[in-house]
């Protein structure tokens, strides 16, 4: 990212600034970047370096109507989206597209309330290392109700698809995508989605013609927030900006590998907050800055990190409440987790393996459903406070990680209760915190089986089909959605929920106040606690 961050070289953060800007606010103060083009929006019209912007579609930046998005009025060889996917010909008309093609670095000014920023330096790019683009989120607000709200489609691509060879280290610095968040700026982005539209010339049809059997994707963008192509996000020298991404959809997302290496980043999304889609491939790493992450559920599930490949967190501040109604995590990766630094907090209903890392963490498991907006607080032996967490969602599974958690004796508290739980080598036995050499926790360690909280799936959690969009916007889980087994009720597989409201681990699957302890101690590496809830007295118990 040495390119990106010399571009404030020489460039002072005015103080102004900074006063009375909230986080999630629209003030900001544009900085100034001689070297770059500026391309400032306007619904009035849009101006770049100081001049009307082109219709030519020969210039590095012009504007047209084009948009792509999910069309009404087609028929079933279209596409997989459904009724709710769909736009008429009058939304996408209203939407001016603003084209960048050629490479080099744009600075982004101004608002658009009905528009998109689209990169795409042509079919041949993604070979041509040349074919490299910078975004400077200068103080910009973006609206885009049909689509996402900034995508880059062809640009260069640094990456390899091949699983082969694929691993947990990459180096996305000679990227083709990168964002650069200007220090001291507030940046809106609000997008959508487009459903799977398929390839007309692969649509292969059944022999009564009434299905399609077979397609290749033409379009496919989930996320409002997106890049076909390996990504980096950077913030200023100070890291003082800031990126407001809220999406129907999914959040930020690329087809292949992100790296997050400062500026703060907030993410209001109906599902995954980030999602890195190639699948055993892609790597979503945190070297700095601050992510936080609410999954809202309006599509009924979503994690808030979820790398179809692998997560590495080497620093940074990472925040991320995954779905309070589905079997998703704060954190969720294919091929595995790495903890290496920085804090993280990840709350949801379900716990996706850490394979180790240089960091300590925990994995709280919780005997029932907990409410969002309580506050966890951990106090060492000398009763000094080294973690307070205050998950926005509803979850089961909360974990937790920072450089303060070092081995030693702890007590956990809810506001003002203590809390107990059972120390395991992995959820499902007794034992100390699991050692970080990568194995994997006990199968019986599922957050997801506790009695009023989490989804408890038959197998594995659901998984939505690849390249369909969230069929239903209204907050309602979908139809194949597992429901939640009330009290006395069974579990999809039919096996009986834990009875006595401890979750898993204990003779037979339950727990008693005997099995539960009010001292966590903590290990060097990961460590587990099931059946968490609060320490029962003897005043309480009636002894």
């Amino acid at each position: 990212m040495k390119r990106i961050a010399s571009l404030f070289l020489g460039l002072a953060v005015a103080a102004a600034a900074l006063s009375g800007c909230g986080a999630q606010g629209r003030e900001t103060a544009a900085q100034e970047f001689p070297d770059a083009v500026s391309i400032v929006l306007s619904d009035d019209g849009i101006t770049v370096d100081g001049k009307a912007v082109s219709a030519d579609e020969t210039a590095a930046v012009y504007t047209a109507h084009d948009i792509v998005c999910y069309e009404s009025g087609r028929d079933f060889t279209y596409g997989e989206g459904t009724e709710a996917d769909e736009h008429t010909a009058e939304e996408a008309e209203a939407h001016t597209v603003v084209h960048i093609t050629q490479p080099g670095t744009y600075v982004l000014s101004g608002t658009l309330s009905a528009g998109q920023i689209a990169v795409d330096l042509g079919e041949d790019a993604e070979e041509d290392p040349a074919a490299v683009v910078t975004l400077i989120l200068n103080g910009v607000d973006i609206t885009c109700t049909v689509a996402p709200a900034v995508i880059f489609y062809n640009v260069y691509e640094c990456g390899s698809t091949d699983e082969d060879t694929a691993s947990e280290t990459v180096d996305t610095s000679a990227a083709g995508a990168n964002v650069l968040i200007a220090d001291g700026t507030i940046n809106n982005v609000t997008g959508s989605y487009v459903a799977r539209i398929y390839d007309p010339d692969s649509v292969v049809l059944s022999e009564d013609g009434t299905t399609v059997e077979d397609s290749d994707k033409l379009h496919k963008y989930d996320g409002a927030f997106y890049s076909k192509m390996s990504m980096n996000v950077d913030g200023g020298e100070a890291g003082t900006g800031v990126l407001n991404i809220t999406a129907d959809n999914e959040g930020l997302d690329t087809e292949l590998h992100l790296t997050i290496n400062g500026g703060t980043i907030n993410i209001t999304s109906g599902n995954d907050g980030i999602n890195t889609n190639e699948d055993n491939v892609s790597v979503t790493t945190v070297n700095g800055g601050s992510v936080k992450i609410q999954v809202t559920g309006e599509t009924g599930e979503g994690d808030g990190i979820d790398s179809n490949g692998w997560l590495v967190i080497n620093g940074g501040a990472v925040t991320a409440a995954a779905c309070s109604d589905s079997g998703d995590a704060g954190i969720d990766a294919t091929m595995g987790i790495t903890i290496n630094g920085g804090t993280v907090t990840a709350s949801g209903n379900m716990y996706d393996q850490i394979g180790g890392g240089a960091q300590n963490y925990v994995v709280f498991s919780f005997a029932s459903r907990q409410s969002g907006g309580q506050t966890y607080t951990l106090q060492n032996a000398d009763g000094e406070t080294v973690g307070t967490w205050t998950p926005v969602n509803d979850f089961t599974c909360l974990v937790v990680s920072s450089p303060d958690l070092t081995a030693g004796d702890y007590t956990l508290w809810q506001g003002d209760t203590q809390l107990a739980g059972s120390a395991s080598d992995g959820m499902g036995g007794p034992g100390g915190g699991r050692p970080m050499d990568g194995g994997e926790p006990p199968a019986d360690f599922d957050p997801r089986q506790a009695p009023e909280g989490g989804t408890p799936p038959e197998g594995e959690r659901p998984q939505r089909p690849e390249g369909e969009a969230p069929e239903n916007t209204g907050g309602e889980a979908p139809a194949d959605h597992p429901e939640r087994p009330a009290d006395g009720e069974t579990t999809p597989d039919g096996a009986e929920p834990p009875g006595d409201g401890r979750g898993p681990g204990g003779e037979g699957g339950q727990m008693t106040a005997a099995d539960l302890s009010e001292t966590f101690t903590l290990a060097d590496g990961g460590n587990f606690y099931t059946g968490v809830s609060p320490l029962e007295t003897e005043e309480a118990s009636g002894t």
